[in-house]
């Protein structure tokens, strides 16, 4: 029976907000729709009120045993952190008895501390950026290795790049009213139709003026001679004294074709593999060149498909701006050397020094050596007008092969090539002689070209921070 303390009155606020508990029976009085005014059953009402307790005590169990399971829970916590501060203070020999009665603190990682984290921040990333630039020099001394391998291949490879380079606008304009093969040979026709002109000119010109050549050069060389001991250069020789030098060079030349006549016939046997060799090249560089111009989409194309995903993106950018750059500076160049060519040719004529056609022709190759091809152009055509003009002529030719070296530099390049390779004249010299010491003439070539391109792919994947603007700050030398 319920405790008559518990039970509240029938018309009591606490009957009343039990009555109406969802969760509680109403009752048969309840169910039969009792009106207003009626009289409860006294024993209904003790039922519902008897109910009414066992679920208040039922409850109030419930959040007994909820709050102790909470607290055995912050206990095994509690435990827990306590444990693994005191593993921490062991690993790191702390003593035993360390202070844990800082609840609030944050728990120890437990996992050992690097030896970099004892080292200055400034050291580390010396030592990170050292690795790094060592490892990119071995792979760039390995890919060097490897090229001087197979120098044919390699030549015939970028001789294949530059006949692309310059031949793809020509295959995409032929390509609008004809299929991509036969533009691309088309194309090609028309580049050796243009090269089997020159060099017909050439020939033509320098077969038509031969006897008039003979005569001036013999003439001419009385003139060198004449330079050489009565000219300006500093030169305290006779006439005879050089005749004297110059016909002793020549019977020394003919003794040693006499002694050595089987050893030179040998080596001239054996330089037939390097003619061999200049025709396997070219073979392979048109051979490639038919291929880039014409699949060259789809080849790129699969060598994407082959890298993994996260990095296409990264190496399309970079072999972009490397392309541009290339095909920029051989389009650029072949412009300005067949402008060089043109002018010193036209040049030539009006100053009428014999053979204007191949100097011409050897100005236009001179162009596509920087820095030392067209000074060793300049001095070729100036022998030939002092053997055949005289010193005078000599002078004006050399002024003006300079001035249109000079147009060159200062217009022709900066218009035609300007965009695709910025270069500065320091680093182009320092790249050509670099080349040139390390493979010769074919190094002198290849060096701007490469340096170039490795520049542009490095401007494209590298995100420059804000430029130092204004005058920079004078260094004093004032610590205190």
């Amino acid at each position: 029976m319920a405790n008559t303390s518990d039970t509240a009155p029938a018309g009591s606020p606490e009957n009343k907000e039990i009555g109406q508990d969802p969760g509680l029976d109403p009752g048969p009085a309840a169910t039969a729709g009792e009106q207003p005014g009626q009289e409860r059953n006294p024993s209904s009402s003790a039922e519902k009120t008897q109910s009414a307790d066992s679920a208040l005590r039922h409850l109030t169990s419930r959040l007994r045993e909820g709050r102790g399971a909470l607290g055995r829970t912050i206990d095994r916590a509690e435990r827990a952190r306590l444990d693994a501060r005191e593993q921490q203070l062991r690993y790191n020999n702390s003593p035993a008895s360390a202070s844990t009665d800082t609840e609030d603190s944050d728990v120890v990682d437990a996992a050992p501390r690097s030896p970099l984290a004892t080292l200055p921040s400034w050291l580390v990333r010396g030592g990170i950026s050292a690795w790094l630039l060592l490892g990119l020099i071995i792979v760039i001394g390995l890919v060097f290795f490897a090229t001087s391998r197979v120098i044919p291949v390699f030549v015939g490879v970028f001789m294949a790049l530059v006949l692309t380079s310059i031949l793809q606008p020509l295959v995409k304009l032929f390509a609008r009213i004809m299929p991509r093969y036969p533009a691309t040979f088309l194309a090609l026709l028309s580049a050796l139709a243009v090269v089997a002109g020159m060099v017909t000119y050439v020939v033509t010109s320098v077969t038509n003026q031969w006897n008039t050549l003979a005569s001036q050069f013999s003439d001419g060389v009385d003139t060198i001679v004449d330079f050489i001991v009565d000219g300006p250069l500093p030169l305290d020789l006779t006439q005879q004294e050089l005749t004297g030098q110059l016909q002793q060079l020549l019977e020394q030349g003919q003794h040693y074709l006499m002694n050595n006549a089987p050893t030179l016939a040998t080596e001239v046997l054996s330089n037939a593999g390097t003619v061999v060799n200049i025709f396997a090249v070219l073979a392979l560089a048109i051979f490639t060149t038919i291929f880039f111009l014409a699949s060259g989409g789809r080849m790129w194309r699969w060598f994407l498909n082959e890298l993994p995903a996260r990095i296409r993106e990264d190496v399309h950018r970079a072999a972009g701006a490397g392309w541009y750059t290339f095909a920029g500076y051989a389009r650029g160049t072949v412009i300005v050397a067949l402008t060089d060519g043109i002018m010193c040719g036209i040049f030539l004529q009006i100053v009428g020094v014999p053979l204007a056609a191949p100097l011409a022709v050897l100005v236009f190759i001179g162009a596509f050596i920087p820095i030392i091809g067209a000074p060793t152009a300049m001095i070729i055509a100036m022998v030939v007008a002092l053997a055949s003009k005289g010193f005078i002529t000599m002078v004006v030719v050399g002024l003006g092969v300079a001035g249109i070296g000079q147009i060159e530099g200062h217009i022709l390049q900066p218009l035609i090539m300007g965009r695709q390779v910025s270069l500065h004249p320091v680093v182009v010299i320092i790249a050509v002689a670099v080349g040139t010491y390390a493979a010769g003439l074919l190094g002198a070539i290849v060096a701007v070209p490469l340096v170039s391109v490795a520049w542009s792919v490095y401007s494209e994947l590298h995100t420059k921070d804000a430029p130092v603007v204004g005058e920079l700050p004078a260094y004093s030398g004032d610590r205190g």
